[in-house]
């Protein structure tokens, strides 16, 4: 076995924090993907994510987990390694730690080795599997699945499914050019990042938190993402339609599941689709706080139990 080796550094920025006052989710995604640039290096790609690279890494899943907040003015370290490699897949694993050396965040990608235009899988060379061998390790417990099931699933997202569920419309545009890679597919955080954008649509403004006790005024709830599920379907390019349906599927005191679907509101088809764990955050205590009943029997009387991906 070998070890992980650092394939990113950097920090976050001030222009990356979102409301509530903490690195967002989409520029985790976006660092990560970059880490995974630099893994692909190590494993002898270095013109992988080049527009003039024949072969290429596509990111088919990823799943995450975010174990301490990064906030404005923090750096990052990143370490790449290999879990296990297939004859035209690999699952890979990205770390992103604190200078403490504490793990902030994980992402476990699932890639294939495919031709950069057509994205037709072929199997890895010599040279890749050699160099996977010396940087394969096993997942850390931190970075294992905790509560998403990671079993291989067929989506069934379409727009006439988001209809019939009553799947709330958080999200509707065009993806723009900005949103788009070297090879003109969107961009792997763009997913998340058009999500986050229009989540208080589903949750509402303020997140709901306990309940105050009399005389005590409200805390400020915002929300935070513990684990993450992205699976990707396909891949738009500039000027193609996207919108997001999402509900919720199952709340608790502590935590919420939603589930999120990038469709192409003219095929029908979707683009992606992901699984969400969350929990009520105290912005000024920095820390969960449980969701009073009435907020659960209210979340409870919109979701849509069972709802997958």
């Amino acid at each position: 076995m070998g070890e992980a080796v650092e394939v990113w550094s950097g920090g976050a920025n001030t222009w990356e924090s979102d409301e509530m006052g903490h690195l967002n989710v989409r520029f985790w995604v976006a660092k990560s993907l970059e880490a995974l640039n630099g893994l692909a290096r190590v494993l002898g790609m270095p013109e992988a994510f080049t527009a003039e690279a024949g072969a290429t890494l596509v990111v088919r899943e990823q799943h995450m987990r975010f174990l301490r907040e990064a906030r404005a003015g923090m750096s990052l370290i990143a370490q790449g390694s290999v879990v296990d490699m297939g004859e035209t897949d690999a699952r890979l694993l990205i770390v992103l730690h604190h200078l403490s050396g504490e793990p902030a965040a994980t992402f476990q990608t699932v890639v294939s080795h495919v031709t950069a235009r057509d994205l037709k899988p072929f199997p890895w060379p010599e040279r890749v599997r050699t160099a996977a061998a010396r940087i394969t390790a096993p997942i850390p417990p931190y970075a294992a699945a905790r509560s998403i099931d990671l079993s291989p699933v067929r989506t069934s997202a379409s727009l006439e499914r988001a209809d019939a569920l009553g799947l709330k419309r958080i999200g509707l545009g065009t993806l723009q050019t900005p949103e788009l890679d070297v090879f003109g597919r969107m961009r792997g955080e763009i997913l998340v990042g058009r999500i986050s954008d229009g989540v208080s649509r589903l949750l509402g403004q303020d997140r709901p938190g306990p309940t105050p006790a009399p005389g005590e005024a409200p805390k400020r709830i915002g929300g935070a993402v513990l684990e993450y599920r992205i699976l990707h379907h396909d891949w738009p390019r500039a000027g193609d339609h996207v919108e997001i349906r999402s509900a919720v599927s199952e709340v608790t005191p502590r935590l919420r599941r939603i589930i999120h679907w990038m469709l192409d509101p003219v095929s029908g088809r979707p683009w992606g689709s992901t699984e969400a764990v969350t929990i009520s955050f105290d912005l000024d205590a920095r820390k969960a706080v449980d969701i009073s009943p009435e907020a659960q029997a209210e979340i409870l009387a919109r979701a849509v139990p069972g709802l997958g991906l």
